[in-house]
């Protein structure tokens, strides 16, 4: 076992669904690598940490808790203080993390897509929920609208590094709330069998939503047996404060069978300490109140502990999502996850950039690096998301796959053994041909060890000079282009098609959804 959760609360093992095996059409290249080696907290920090947390949750509470959280938390020994906070017990959270599932898998629609969240595999994928675009032709910032969505969803269903799609965008030119809800689900589908995550406004669009996954996978027990979509849910308002619609969507999303991101989004110096530890006492007790709230509306809850605290630049009040601060308390907000055993996911990626140059790619390789190696499960915003969630570039997404490519790479563990060794195939080169490179080993290694970007240049300076001189970037984009040209998937059936486009208002139209 993991020395990181050596002392967390003893836990139930999940049950675990299996399902047989398809011929994989879009095979990922290698298996997700297991993080965890870096820990920036010491085991009595963790400690210290999990202890503040739960004296935050049981002497101080959580305001403005609706009724559906006040009458689950009470029935399990809770209660309201005099000025109306509910708390939560000692020995409820401690039930709960002993119960909770850490067995979750997210599904694609496919078996080789689906994401395995035990221990500490590392998944990187999209997210943002971005108001803007940056337009492809010149660069500027446009109100992205739900055709972007789609295309979004088209173009990382073929980059292998980024494993999920997130809701990259907000599609600004939905008519309302509803509207909006519904057809980012349906854009989202159409576009990718990647495992998607959207969001609701409303408890009432969760059905909907839900109904709509039920027609595609068949019946509703098909998709609770592999759901292939989740929510993102923010249900509390830092400083802790519940947000009584996001809770009543949470309750719904349970009901329907779909999996809940349990996210919190403090922001340090802010809406949370500005101190790192203080940040996180806070945060956690902030996420284990929604994760504590889940399990007690079903024990078999696929929830996922979802910590997000975030770095405020005190000079502006902004986000700094590209900083070390940043970096740094993103892992720790993961190894404590891990010390609990909690399937779990973070941001990481939130560049300060507003376009994929220089800045963008450190700042997006430091936290993503961090992220994967302290064994973050779901990397979100991992890719395409620039100038701090606030706008999307598809030229990005391509750049940031080879980034990913590299930074999963780098987490995956070392093998060592004899064969690995080579000390016989070392005595033999050196008193041979003196070199590797035409070995039967290193050829066969050539294609399964290493992983070989698509789009950064590795020319000599004078073929990179005489081939005239690519940057990334027109790289990028010309695969942009092409794959938007031509990749134009049918992952909804036209019969389910049709009868989701009869029950609902679908805005994309179909045309548009074709290789013209």
């Amino acid at each position: 076992m993991d020395d990181t959760t050596n002392n967390a609360p003893r836990r139930r093992p999940g049950r675990r669904r299996k399902s047989g095996v398809v011929q994989p059409e879009h095979a990922l290249p290698r298996k997700a690598p297991v993080g965890g080696r870096l820990r920036p907290l010491s085991m009595h920090d963790i400690a210290q940490i999990h202890s503040a947390s739960l004296e935050i949750l049981d002497k101080t509470g959580i305001s403005e808790a609706p009724s559906v959280v006040v009458r689950a938390i009470s029935e399990r020994g809770g209660r309201q203080t005099d000025d109306g906070r509910i708390t939560f017990p000692i020995e409820l959270v401690t039930k709960a993390l002993a119960g909770l599932r850490n067995d979750v898998t997210l599904y694609g629609r496919t078996p080789d897509r689906d994401l395995d969240l035990s221990n500490a595999q590392v998944h990187a994928g999209s997210g943002g929920a971005s108001p803007y675009v940056v337009d492809a032709q010149d660069g500027s910032y446009r109100s992205a609208t739900l055709a972007d969505l789609y295309d979004a969803a088209r173009l990382v269903d073929t980059l292998e590094n980024v494993q999920f799609f997130s809701r990259a965008m907000v599609a600004g030119d939905m008519p309302s709330t509803h509207s909006m809800d519904v057809n980012t689900a349906f854009a989202s589908l159409a576009g990718t069998s990647k495992h998607v995550m959207v969001s609701a406004s409303e408890p009432a669009h969760v059905r909907d939503i839900a109904q709509m996954c039920y027609f595609i996978a068949g019946s509703e027990q098909a998709f609770r047996d592999r759901p292939f979509l989740s929510l993102n849910i923010n249900h509390v308002v830092p400083p802790l404060r519940f947000d009584a619609g996001a809770c009543e969507i949470m309750a719904e999303a349970v009901r329907c069978g779909l999996p809940v991101m349990v996210n919190t989004f403090g922001q340090m110096g802010a809406s949370s300490p500005v101190t790192i530890a203080g940040c996180l006492a806070q945060t956690n007790a902030e996420t284990l109140a929604g994760m504590v709230f889940a399990w007690v509306l079903d024990p078999d809850v696929r929830a996922i502990y979802g910590a997000r605290p975030m770095v405020t630049d005190l000079r502006s009040g902004g986000m700094a999502g590209g900083g070390g601060e940043q970096a740094i308390l993103t892992a720790a907000s993961t190894q404590i996850a891990r010390y609990y055993g909690l399937p779990n996911s973070t941001i990481a990626g939130a560049t300060d950039s507003k376009l994929a140059d220089a800045q963008s790619g450190y700042e997006k390789a430091l936290s993503v690096t961090m992220a994967a190696q302290a064994g973050t499960n779901l990397i979100t915003q991992a890719a395409g998301t620039q100038a701090g969630l606030m706008a999307t570039s598809f030229e990005a997404y391509v750049i940031d796959n080879d980034m990913l490519g590299a930074i999963l790479q780098s987490a995956a563990p070392i093998e060592v053994s004899a064969a690995t060794l080579s000390t016989d195939i070392i005595a033999e080169t050196v008193r041979g041909e003196g070199h590797f490179l035409g070995l039967p080993d290193t050829y066969a290694r050539m294609k399964s060890d290493f992983v070989y970007p698509a789009h950064a240049d590795r020319q000599a300076p004078d073929a990179w000079l005489a081939n005239g001189a690519p940057t990334i970037n027109a790289a990028a984009r010309k695969t942009v282009s092409d794959t938007l040209a031509g990749h134009f998937p049918r992952y909804i059936p036209a019969d389910i098609e049709q009868e989701i486009r009869a029950r609902f208002d679908i805005r994309l139209p179909a045309a548009r959804m074709q290789t013209i």
